[in-house]
């Protein structure tokens, strides 16, 4: 018999836009309401029963037309795009639809385009809250749940700041390629997305929210919220934890069909699959309950989706967070293979590249794919602490390219005597519990590293000079010949041969020395002396003359393909003028 289950809502964003302060102010609402059904709390999770929406939102019930069909919505307690792409199915995220909250005052950052494309990617519907209305200047906090009647009880200049802000958000949403309206104006929500005005303090925009996402679920997803009452469970798997007197077990968002006690269930391993039967199935008690502390847990004998359970059962130390975790009938279940072919894909990368580790197959997931859209490749990946084994499979992978030996740690533990190991063997470690920043920081050092090595070649290849003798400084006329002389452009180094303006050899500098003192280089501006092999005052040199540094065509062929972002306007301009007299390049 098929039966509709309650939506999963993902909450994504930038950081500090609020995500966690409308989870609990949906919560603490939901509770407050315990008369009309009280939140049931779940294991990464909190369900919303339709009772409590019903209360909330009745007069916006009415006034769309909306009869809620669903038992209630399932919003996912870990905000943010890891946990989004970390909570995953087969193909795609098991959320049904996403709340993305973008600041009313900051808009669109780094983070909320970032989650933009991960949404794009997985085709997940989504509304927009614009949160954080209650800062706009002016706002007078008006003790309702809907912001429809909030707005039309606003100040004259609150309601005018609150366009601006408003239209600055449809502004920046639109360059990214996003067609979004005012929910309340929009008549296809198939061709524009539903943008939300609310605040998670106060609580303004709480009932719109949670009716329009309600009213989209039962409209657009409504084929895909139809289980069978006995199929078998499917679920992702969030934590591998220790719990006292139950061992190992799993926190997991049961997605679709239903889990009893008893049932056996496969997941995966990094050395496979893992085969085991539940022994206990624990729900959280609600949240109005949580201040008893002698039971966190109820035990419950089965579950159905959506829903988030507490799994214990023998065999778990293994399995891998992030992936997938069905009801089977053992070992020939076609779903096994499915399990295995799941983290097959993902852990068994071997090849030249970076390694890789991460807390959970969708997190290592998420890392590869934004790796690859950067161009870097990935040689080796695992999940879990990194470990010394790591470290040598960095060292190997950095013995064919400098720049692949490197650990990229996400959201994992470094334990002391690993990242101690790594310094003995040079292995740069990379640890962020936000993904992007981990790559932000591997270019950061990948281009610190280019930008060494390119200077260290640059100050080899022979110094691009032009200088000018200056009178009444001749200090001997040969063997060798010393002068003094004013850099008019560039710079010049010892080891340097000296031409004029034919292009032929004058000398060789031998040394240089400024306030009397020796020195290896002088640059534009310096007035020194130098001593120059092969020359000889009033023949060679005279005063006023002006000499160049001569360049050779290999080295005048690196300045110009690959270090010419390291010379000035002037410099590229005497490099060419000196590359035309010696009649090494035609300009």
């Amino acid at each position: 018999m098929s039966v509709v289950r309650q939506p999963i809502v993902a909450f994504l964003g930038h950081v500090d836009h609020g995500k966690t302060t409308i989870l609990d102010m949906i919560r603490s609402t939901s509770v407050q309401k315990r008369e009309k059904g009280a939140i049931t709390q779940h294991i990464g999770a909190s369900e919303v029963p339709s009772s409590v929406i019903s209360d909330i939102g009745s007069a916006l019930l009415k006034k769309m037309n909306i009869t809620i069909k669903v038992p209630g919505l399932l919003f996912i307690d870990t905000p943010g795009h890891e946990a989004f792409t970390s909570l995953r199915r087969r193909g795609g995220s098991i959320a049904d639809i996403a709340v993305l909250v973008v600041d009313a005052m900051q808009g669109v950052q780094k983070q909320t385009v970032e989650s933009l494309n991960i949404l794009k990617e997985y085709k997940t519907p989504f509304v927009i809250a614009m949160n954080k209305i209650d800062l706009v200047q002016g706002w007078k906090p008006q003790g309702t749940k809907s912001i429809i009647e909030s707005l039309s009880s606003q100040p004259h200049d609150a309601q005018q700041h609150f366009e601006e802000k408003f239209y600055e958000l449809i502004g920046q949403l639109a360059e990214h390629g996003f067609n979004c309206e005012r929910f309340d104006r929009i008549s296809d929500y198939t061709k524009e997305v539903s943008i939300i005005p609310m605040s998670g303090v106060t609580g303004e925009g709480l009932a719109e929210l949670l009716i329009v996402l309600t009213g989209l679920s039962q409209k657009y997803l409504e084929g895909s919220l139809y289980i069978e009452e006995d199929a078998k469970g499917a679920a992702s798997i969030i934590e591998v934890k220790e719990e006292t007197g139950l061992g190992k077990t799993l926190d997991v968002i049961l997605y679709n069909g239903t889990i009893k006690v008893c049932d056996k269930i496969a997941f995966a391993t990094s050395k496979g699959h893992g085969i085991t039967h539940i022994r206990v199935l624990l729900r959280p008690k609600p949240l109005a309950e949580m201040r008893d502390t002698h039971e966190k847990f109820d035990k419950i004998d089965f579950a159905s989706a959506a829903a988030g359970v507490k799994i214990a059962a023998p065999g778990l130390e293994d399995a891998i967070p992030g992936s997938t975790l069905y009801v089977v009938d053992g070992e020939d279940d076609p779903l096994v293979k499915q399990v295995d072919n799941e983290v097959g894909s993902i852990l068994n990368i071997s090849g030249e590249g970076v390694l890789v580790k991460a807390d959970a197959l969708g997190s290592l997931e998420a890392a590869i794919r934004l790796l690859a859209d950067a161009g870097v490749p990935v040689g080796r990946v695992g999940i879990g602490n990194v470990s010394r084994k790591d470290i040598v499979d960095a060292s190997v992978l950095g013995s064919h390219n400098k720049y692949h030996g490197v650990i990229l740690a996400f959201n994992v533990r470094v334990p002391p005597e690993v990242r101690e190991y790594g310094r003995h063997c040079k292995i740069q470690l990379f640890e962020s519990g936000v993904v992007y920043a981990l790559v932000d920081e591997y270019f950061n050092w990948k281009r610190k590293l280019q930008d060494e090595e390119k200077r260290n070649v640059f100050d080899k290849l022979q110094p691009i000079g032009k200088i000018r003798v200056l009178p009444g400084c001749c200090f001997r006329t040969c063997k060798p010949m010393i002068c003094g002389v004013k850099v008019e452009a560039g710079k010049i180094r010892a080891g340097a041969a000296l031409i004029d303006e034919n292009g032929s050899k004058v000398g060789v500098i031998k040394g240089i020395q400024e306030d009397r003192a020796s020195i290896n280089e002088a640059s534009e501006g310096a007035e020194v002396a130098v001593s120059v092999e092969g020359s000889i005052f009033g023949k060679d040199v005279v005063e006023g003359k002006i000499l160049y540094t001569y360049v050779p065509r290999s080295d005048g062929d690196l300045y110009l393909e690959k270090y010419n972002k390291l010379l000035s306007e002037r410099e590229l301009a005497l490099l060419v003028h000196i590359l035309r007299i010696t009649k090494q390049r035609m300009v």
